[in-house]
């Protein structure tokens, strides 16, 4: 019995010290849409470069494990080939967001 009166009265003090609210305080990370639309540039271009990295490495893996096979060997092709757009779509990244900072407004 006194366990138990022992573990409510734990209980009650521990959920009256957890009910009291902090207040949170968020900090925002850019200040300016030109920040924002740079983060955003930021991340498409990190995004776009790994996506490549990868299909640039899976063509290059059924590339080597090919064996002289065409189909295999089209299939290493068109991974390179999407590889590439995937480059080409990351350096082009910083003349989009400089489009979307015209049409809100940016300088």
């Amino acid at each position: 019995m006194l366990l138990i009166e022992w573990l409510v009265v734990a209980g009650v003090m521990l959920t009256s010290s957890a009910a009291r609210a902090d207040t949170v305080h968020y900090v925002a990370l850019a200040a300016t849409v030109d920040q924002v639309l740079d983060n955003i540039r930021n991340w498409i271009m990190g995004i776009l470069a790994g996506v490549a990295v990868v299909f640039i490495t899976i063509g290059g893996l059924r590339y080597l494990m090919a064996s002289g096979d065409p189909g295999e060997i089209e299939k290493a092709k068109g991974a390179f080939k999407a590889a590439g757009i995937g480059f080409g779509l990351a350096a082009l990244a910083p003349l989009v967001v400089e489009i979307l900072k015209g049409i809100v407004g940016g300088v």
